[in-house]
Parts: C-alpha cells; sequence; structure tokens
C-alpha cells in the first residue's frame, strides 16, 4: 500500500509543476467508432430477405402434389335410330249395291252393306335397336324449372300402339282421346279411336268422332264411306254424307259404288247408274257392281243395256248363288 501511495503522490506532484506539459504528454485513448456503410449493409439485408423467401417458396414449389392434368371433356352423341313408322290401316269398306226398284212381281234380295268391322290391325312393333353405351352431358337445370312438355298427338298415338299391343284396349281409347285433344286433325288416332269404340259397342260416340272429323275436313273419304255404312245400317240414307266428299274421292271405285248403292236405295236410279259405272271403270269385272248397274238401267227403262249389265255380271263369276239365280231371273223377263 505504500507503493501505491508514494506512486499517487509522484503523480499529484508532478502535475503541480507542470501541468500543461503533462496534457501534453499524456493522450487519452479513445477508440473510434466503425464507420458503417450505409449502401452495403442495405444490399446484405435485402439479400438476406429474397434468399429466406426463395427458401420457402422454393420448399413449397418441390413438395407439393403434382397436379391433375387437365384434360377437354369427351362428348360421345349417340347416334339416333329413327322406329319404323307405325301404320294402322283404315278400315276396310267394301261396298255392295243395295238392291231396289224391282217389279213388284218378284221380290229381290236385299243386298245390304256388311255390318261394319272397323277394328284396326295391331301393327308389327318397330324393331328394337340395342343402345350403345355413350357418355351423356346433361346441361344443367336452373332451379326450380322443370322441362315439361306436354306429349304431343303424335306421341299419344305411339303409346296407344303399344297399349294395343299389350291387350289393354280400355287404356288406348283414353290414350287416342286425348291425343284428339291435342290435335283434332290427327287422322290415324281417329280412325283408330272409331274402331275401337265400334268394337266395344260404342256406335253412337264413334258417329260422333267420324262428324267431328268430317266437319273439321270433309276431304277424308274413309271417314265419309265408314258414316255412311253406319247411317245406312241405322235406316238412314247415307248419300248426304258421302257427297260431300265426293270431290275428294274422285276415282276411289269402292267410294263410287258405296254412293251409287245409296243412290239406289233412296230410288235415284239415274244417279246410281252413273256412280255404278264410275265404279266398273276402275273394276270392269266386279259382278256385284255390274248386277246394281243392271237394276238401275232396267228402272229406268234402257233394258238393253240393263241386259248386257246383267250378262256381265254372270259372266264374272263373282256372284253366289243367290244373287246369280236373281240376276238369270232378271234376264228372262227382259228377253221375254
Amino acid at each position: 500500500m505504500s507503493l501505491i501511495n508514494k506512486m499517487l503522490q509522484d503523480l499529484d506532484a508532478r502535475g503541480s509543476h507542470g501541468g500543461g506539459h503533462a496534457e501534453a504528454d499524456i493522450k487519452s485513448v479513445v477508440r473510434p467508432e466503425p464507420r458503417v456503410r450505409t449502401p452495403v449493409v442495405a444490399a446484405a439485408l435485402g439479400a438476406a430477405i429474397l434468399l429466406a423467401f426463395a427458401a420457402v417458396y422454393g420448399w413449397r414449389y418441390l413438395t407439393r402434389p403434382a397436379p391433375a392434368p387437365l384434360l377437354p371433356p369427351v362428348v360421345i352423341v349417340p347416334k339416333v335410330v329413327q322406329p319404323a313408322p307405325i301404320v294402322v290401316p283404315a278400315p276396310a269398306v267394301v261396298a255392295a249395291p243395295v238392291v231396289v226398284g224391282a217389279p213388284a212381281t218378284e221380290p229381290e234380295p236385299a243386298v245390304m252393306p256388311e255390318p261394319v268391322k272397323a277394328v284396326p290391325k295391331a301393327p308389327r312393333a318397330p324393331a328394337m335397336v340395342k343402345p350403345k353405351a355413350v357418355a351423356i352431358v346433361a346441361a344443367p337445370v336452373p332451379a326450380g324449372k322443370q322441362a315439361s312438355a306436354p306429349p304431343s298427338a303424335e306421341g299419344q298415338y305411339r303409346a296407344a300402339i303399344g297399349q294395343l299391343q299389350g291387350g289393354r284396349v280400355s287404356e288406348a281409347i283414353d290414350t287416342l282421346e286425348r291425343a284428339l285433344k291435342a290435335d283434332p286433325r290427327h287422322e290415324a288416332a281417329r280412325q283408330t279411336l272409331v274402331g275401337l269404340l265400334i268394337e266395344a259397342g260404342r256406335p253412337d260416340e264413334a258417329m260422333s268422332l267420324l262428324r267431328d272429323g268430317l266437319a273439321l275436313d270433309v276431304r277424308q273419304p274413309s271417314l265419309a264411306m265408314l258414316l255412311a255404312r253406319m247411317q245406312i245400317e241405322r235406316g238412314a240414307s247415307g248419300v248426304e254424307t258421302l257427297t260431300k266428299s265426293l270431290p275428294a274421292a274422285t276415282g276411289n271405285a269402292d267410294y263410287h259404288a258405296l254412293l251409287a248403292g245409296a243412290l239406289q236405295r233412296d230410288l235415284r236410279h239415274a244417279e246410281a247408274a252413273e256412280q255404278y259405272m264410275a265404279a266398273l271403270r276402275k273394276a270392269p269385272q266386279n259382278g256385284v257392281w255390274l248386277m246394281g248397274l243392271g237394276i238401275s238401267l232396267q228402272a229406268e227403262k234402257r233394258d238393253g243395256e240393263a241386259v248386257e249389265a246383267f250378262e256381265r255380271a254372270v259372266q264374272s263369276g263373282g256372284l253366289n248363288a243367290q244373287l246369280l239365280s236373281f240376276v238369270e231371273r232378271k234376264l228372262q223377263q227382259l228377253r221375254k
């Protein structure tokens, strides 16, 4: 401790005798502050940030799952197979003359039209084609909306044919009625429905349908013939019905013959002979029509032409035993 005190005293003594020189000799050592270069620091900091971002996003990129390849949707449009058309034949109408106007001395056989049987034949079902497996891309239906278009008359008609093929006659009648409500001019549906109603013993409804159809379009000879035959069977004339549709039936031999028989029932023999001649131009060997022509010609006092018509009727070979006997008696009377 004394040595230290002595040194302190020496220092104080030096300081008291030459303070200015001591200040010059003793210099304080101050550590200089390092000069910070701002651009270098900023550049280093930016590089560090970039490296950090690159490391993070690089790791995410390398470890992310591989995305599924985007392929455009493949839409396969199935080939539309048109079903074979379903044809329901119209009821066959075979006209037979109504024999009237013979002399009172000999009763003539009353050749009435055959009872109406208008049951359509069930058509062949269209060939079934097995569809191929296809991918169907359906357009989305907006919420709250549904495409519910009413079935067309043709669709109802085809459905009725299917029901008939399955033996469901009552359902077919109801379906055909709906088809006619959708399209009153659907001729095939009307004719089929008429045939079913006749077969079901509902002739009044059938005749009403026929009248409605002719009121919409009188140019339907098949409907006119069927209605006229039903009228004749009930004791009516049928001439008016047939006359209205006659312009649309030119050249239809059966139509002309049926009208001729109706005119003959009304004792309008001159007109009946004209219609028989029109029918015979299409079928010159029809024995029944030749007999009807002979009857009307005899009623008009055209005996020579009547004999020729009766002779042709015998030669035709188309008369049954009763009608053949009747014509032969007529020939005997005219040749006297």
